[in-house]
């Protein structure tokens, strides 16, 4: 693929990863009160929460956000190869 369009693909990368953060915090807000009942997750500087419940609420937090971009991501490069019959990531 040519330079001009790798370029060209940079703004569709951007906004996925703004969207995927997006969906992804909102995903895990719903998750996070079904499994745990509870409205927030815990920071890793709240006192009050084991070490188990902080990690494990990153862990699946960290998760839902990658499974999120990489959806993304595979989707707008999809759509700029219907555009431009480039992949952009070759």
């Amino acid at each position: 693929m040519s330079k001009g369009a790798k370029f060209a693909y940079r703004p569709i990368g951007l906004i996925g990863g703004i969207l995927a953060g997006s969906l992804s915090g909102i995903a895990f807000k719903q998750i996070w009160k079904a499994v745990a009942n509870e409205d927030d997750a815990p920071s890793a500087l709240q006192s009050e929460y084991r070490m188990r419940e902080v990690v494990l609420a990153a862990a699946i937090q960290g998760a839902i956000f990658a499974a999120t971009k990489a959806a993304i991501d595979r989707a707008g490069a999809r759509g700029f190869t219907k555009l431009t019959g480039s992949w952009p990531g070759d």
